[in-house]
């Protein structure tokens, strides 16, 4: 613990010799303290909730007003455990021209209820958890989703990619972002059942 608080020590240090502001310190210190990668500018603690970590992310205001309008915000606030492939907004901007809007309508609630839930998976399964599943699954591992259906994980290289039901791919960008309730994993596509 000594040796910890001396290399965040000299970070602060370092960071402040930079010239930045007195709050970026505490804040880089925070989140390296909860053993979590910073995902879209900010720190991710490991001492809260699915939700209460997205809502932070500059890189998951789409998924955040996606989650809200779906009415998922208590579903992913529970204690689960879930492992939530969670797509960046660029994923959200890949679709096709007015998906996101549309799905967004009250009328269409059913729909996007669908393909976020598609995302989530019942447990929490780390990255090295999911690598030794495609192992034992001779390169492959099936992950029944909360929405019904399966995901497929495999392995390029030390990345992993999500397949969905179409065939579609999503690499998994940021891996291991502990929740209180989970894990989330940042994936690049938005996954479709």
């Amino acid at each position: 613990m000594k040796k910890f608080n001396h290399v965040l020590t000299a970070l602060a240090v370092s960071v402040a010799a930079m010239g930045a502001t007195a709050a970026f310190v505490p804040a880089i210190a925070a989140g390296m303290a909860a053993g979590n990668p910073m995902v879209g500018g900010a720190p991710m603690y490991s001492t809260k909730n699915i939700v209460e970590n997205a809502v932070n992310s500059k890189d998951h205001t789409t998924l955040v007003a996606a989650v809200k309008a779906a009415g998922l915000v208590g579903t992913l606030s529970s204690p689960g455990p879930f492992t939530v492939f969670a797509p960046v907004n660029a994923a959200f901007a890949k679709l096709p021209a007015g998906t996101v809007d549309t799905l967004l309508r009250p009328e269409n609630k059913g729909q996007l209820t669908s393909v976020l839930t598609y995302h989530v998976v019942p447990g929490k399964f780390s990255a090295m958890q999911l690598r030794q599943r495609v192992q034992a699954g001779k390169g492959r591992a099936v992950l029944r989703t909360a929405q019904g259906e399966n995901l497929t994980v495999t392995q390029m290289g030390r990345r992993l990619v999500v397949t969905d039901a179409h065939g579609g791919h999503s690499m998994i960008s940021i891996a291991d972002v502990n929740q209180s309730n989970g894990v989330i994993h940042v994936v690049d596509t938005v996954l479709m059942p």
